[in-house]
């Protein structure tokens, strides 16, 4: 019997299946834009952030693959994917309050405020990898592959909504009177109002998705499936070191691009703010609780706002310049104007010209979400779309962890605790990466035709 062809699904369709992302991404906005910041509040020095950060990599690397293949081989009253998204915002809700909150948890149960919130921090980490991944495998469950590259775009799209919202929270606040200085060991105000705003705005978004979108059942999907997938053996959780000794030749190379861009994010992430809090307010690198410490972290989240915002239009960009120039040539120059937009903070002395650096930023960051993922789905088999998605995360999580455990020490031991210094390197490591795309990562397979059913969509 010939297989069935996917329908293509309508603009709002992908939209509403995608909502819940925009609640995960401003609890990424808010974590990514503060927990450096709590934790140097906490008492944490700048060689140890990068490894106080290392439980989000670690749990990502356990948690995604093992919740791809749970999502690829279950089937609930509630759906494949859907279950994922409401357990792991629940619990991403409750990390939200709790981890700007660890001080005053440690004066109830008499424990470490510092470790309490490295605690906190990989359970809002746990929480967003169960939510996060299932996102990734819908977009290759319900659409088909020609719509792949519309598909990430729109969550690209949301992505940014809510990473703007949630890094700049903490500035809006401060702005209506809530204060943003730190009590010594203890995290500002509008830092702990932020991330209750994000817990309930989290839960909401996943809740539309839930509600308005219908996951296709297992016998549609088996409909789907090309004849080389239609395989009925039984899954076992060992499959999961099979798969990933057998993962396509393309999603090495993908991986290895991945690979730097995330080396690179992650720098971005741990380090801005003390490289800001040096590098442009003249601060010591043991000042951590000062108002001036303070508003570099407050500038950290805004220019992480700036970048996210930057991503919305350039996402909407992505599906017609690759249709001009090709995937990998789009991705290639996304990372290669990431790189000098990085690598022109240590250039660029007056803060209120940083904005110039997050543009390249944010086509990088809007090709990063979209691109890799666009160009993964043509490769992969549809029954294992969740445990690759999951796979594939490693390639996101091992630059990480590698970063963590050296980032810190490179800081304090070659470049004086001068974390702008490091910035730049992690600017280099996104211009390697474009390097790499143009190299290895193979042509475009899709044809001319398939791309311009793409664009001919992205009409709201």
């Amino acid at each position: 019997m010939a297989k069935k062809i996917k329908p293509e699904l309508s603009i709002n369709r992908i939209i509403n299946m995608s909502m819940g992302f925009l609640g995960i991404q401003m609890a990424f906005g808010l974590q990514n834009g503060n927990a450096s910041r709590i934790l140097a509040n906490l008492g944490a020095d700048v060689h140890e952030l990068s490894w106080f950060w290392l439980v989000a990599p670690i749990t990502g690397l356990i948690v995604q693959p093992i919740i791809g293949h749970m999502g690829d081989n279950t089937w609930s009253p509630l759906g494949r994917r859907k279950p994922y998204f409401l357990i792991g915002a629940v619990l991403c809700a409750i990390g939200l309050v709790l981890l700007p909150n660890a001080a005053s948890v440690t004066q109830m149960f008499a424990a470490n405020a510092l470790l309490l919130a490295v605690i906190f921090l990989a359970m809002m980490d746990a929480s967003v990898n169960i939510a996060m991944e299932p996102f990734r495998a819908l977009v290759g469950d319900m659409l088909p592959k020609h719509q792949g590259t519309l598909g990430f775009s729109i969550q690209t799209i949301l992505i940014g909504i809510g990473a703007v919202l949630g890094s700049y929270l903490p500035d809006w606040l401060t702005k209506l009177g809530v204060s943003n200085v730190a009590p010594e060991g203890f995290v500002a105000d509008n830092v702990i109002y932020s991330f209750y705003v994000g817990a309930a705005l989290l839960l909401a978004a996943i809740l539309y998705t839930i509600i308005s979108t219908r996951e296709y059942s297992p016998k549609e999907f088996e409909e789907f499936e090309e004849e080389d997938d239609k395989e009925k053996e039984h899954s076992r959780f060992s499959d999961i070191f099979k798969d990933f000794a057998t993962i396509p030749t393309q999603m090495k190379k993908l991986g290895i691009v991945q690979f730097f861009s995330w080396f690179a994010l992650f720098t971005m992430w741990v380090f801005t703010t003390s490289a800001l809090a040096t590098h442009h307010f003249g601060l010591s690198p043991e000042d951590t609780h000062s108002k001036e410490f303070n508003n570099a972290g407050d500038l950290t989240g805004k220019l992480f706002g700036m970048y996210n915002l930057w991503a919305v239009p350039f996402a909407f960009l992505l599906t017609p310049i690759a249709k001009w120039i090709g995937k990998k040539q789009t991705h290639a120059l996304a990372l290669l104007c990431g790189g000098l937009g990085l690598i022109s903070m240590y250039f660029i002395k007056d803060v209120n010209n940083l904005w110039i650096s997050m543009i390249g930023l944010g086509f990088a960051w809007a090709s990063i979400l979209a691109m890799p993922y666009a160009m993964l789905i043509e490769v992969i088999p549809q029954k294992k779309m969740g445990v690759y998605m999951g796979i594939f995360n490693f390639f996101i999580v091992i630059p990480q962890i590698i970063n963590g455990l050296f980032g810190g020490p490179i800081v304090s031991n070659i470049f004086g605790n001068q974390a702008m210094d490091y910035v730049v390197v992690g600017g280099i490591c996104m211009l390697i990466g474009a390097v790499v795309t143009m190299i290895f990562i193979q042509s475009d397979n899709e044809t001319p035709k398939e791309i311009e059913k793409e664009i001919q969509q992205v009409h709201f």
